[in-house]
């Protein structure tokens, strides 16, 4: 047994030898043969890498917010649509989840005036930002806190003063003080002092989080006046240790007995929550992730009958050169792992330049996307890859490694 193990041993061995010099004295013919799985895992790997990155910046994202802050929005169906109705949430709505919804810690209210049309003015210094009026709780709910002045008070709500809150963004836009505390600015037409500014979150995916300005609910609300259709999002904490799932159900029944809707009639609304947005896109991660396996699969097919066939010629070119081996001595057993190992080694190499330009692709996406921590490979995406080119580099490499086993030496030597 011993005996048979050393030959064995002694014949991969040099079989291995054997088929690297064949594989450099034809180094272009195997490159090119190798670049379906090059193709192929570097997709797999760039892929994989890339949503990896989004995964993880978007985790850090959310886990920098509240992730306990639910948000109430309007909802509306396609049918309704597409037959010109728009659900809303209204300001009372927002009052009786207040009053009637037990079990939440902080809630509050916020609208963006779209008559405004995001407009904000200092001077000659005009630019664009997300216009939001919501009151004080909006701080305790959302944690935005400010780096320089004060956040929204009770009083500046009830008294409808003309005061906000900048996002760091808008200081460099309206080339305002480096404290602009006291300034003023102009939303929609109107005067507002400055009273604070929030500081800074960064961007995500392109989207600057500090572009905005946040001023009371009351007086974007008189300002906007009928010109808009009132739409309020309504955004609230748990009590710690409270039932999420019970104070939805309360939420909804205060917003669906409003309406008087039927029990079969769909929910108007929709529930937010940093937990369900990292669910939703783990599972976006985990479809793509399989859709580009299944793709990637095909295409390490593909590269491995060209494995085949070109390992096929080879047989076809080398014939004479298997017969004089043979002649010399080598055993069916050599010439087949000879092969086998070449088919291999082919497979193998692909797969390790498809890592690296994987790798190098992934990196390059990373760079290019605004606010992309960067791009991970996991080890499972790397062992799962060259785990598939093993298996294409065996099972394509053996119809070419057991047709040359097979020639006989006479009538390979006599091979023109």
């Amino acid at each position: 047994m011993s005996a048979l193990d050393g030959k064995t041993l002694h014949a991969v061995i040099e079989g291995s030898s054997a088929a690297w010099l064949a594989i450099r004295a034809n180094a272009l013919r195997s490159a090119l043969t190798a670049l379906g799985i090059i193709i192929g895992v570097a997709a797999v790997i760039a892929v994989v890498a890339v949503m990896q990155g989004l995964s993880s910046t978007i985790t850090k994202q959310l886990d920098d917010l509240a992730s306990d802050m639910v948000i109430v929005s309007a909802e509306t169906t396609p049918e309704q649509a597409m037959i010109g109705l728009r659900n809303r949430l209204l300001f009372e709505d927002f009052i009786a989840v207040r009053e009637r919804v037990k079990g939440i810690q902080d809630i509050t209210a916020m609208m963006q005036p779209l008559n405004f049309g995001g407009r904000v003015a200092q001077g000659r210094h005009s630019t664009t930002a997300q216009i939001l009026g919501t009151n004080a709780n909006y701080q305790q709910v959302v944690r935005v806190y400010t780096d320089q002045g004060r956040f929204l008070s009770e009083s500046d709500d009830l008294r409808r003063r003309r005061v906000a809150v900048l996002g760091a963004t808008l200081i460099k836009k309206l080339e305002l003080p480096a404290n602009p505390v006291g300034s003023f600015i102009q939303l929609g037409g109107e005067w507002f002092r400055v009273i604070g500014v929030a500081e800074s979150r960064g961007t995500l995916f392109g989207f600057d989080q500090d572009n905005f300005v946040i001023a009371p609910f009351s007086t974007l609300k008189a300002l906007s006046g009928a010109t808009q259709d009132e739409d309020v999002q309504i955004y609230f904490r748990p009590q710690v240790g409270a039932d999420l799932d019970s104070i939805e159900t309360q939420v909804r029944h205060v917003l669906r007995s409003r309406r008087a809707l039927a029990e079969d009639a769909p929910d108007p609304f929709q529930f937010q929550t940093a937990e369900r947005t990292r669910k939703n896109f783990d599972g976006i991660v985990q479809g793509v992730t399989m859709v580009a396996g299944a793709v990637v699969g095909i295409s390490l097919i593909v590269g491995g009958i060209g494995i085949m066939n070109i390992m096929l010629v080879s047989v076809t070119e080398r014939t004479r050169e298997i017969g004089i081996v043979k002649a010399l001595g080598a055993t069916p057993q050599f010439i087949l792992i000879q092969f086998l190992v070449e088919a291999l080694v082919l497979s193998l190499f692909g797969g390790v330049v498809g890592l690296a330009l994987g790798w190098g692709l992934a990196l390059l996406i990373s760079v290019s996307v605004p606010g992309m921590t960067g791009a991970s490979v996991p080890l499972w995406a790397v062992a799962l890859s060259f785990g598939f080119t093993t298996a294409i580099g065996v099972i394509f490499g053996l119809a070419p490694a057991i047709k040359a086993s097979r020639l006989h030496p006479i009538d390979a030597l006599r091979y023109e």
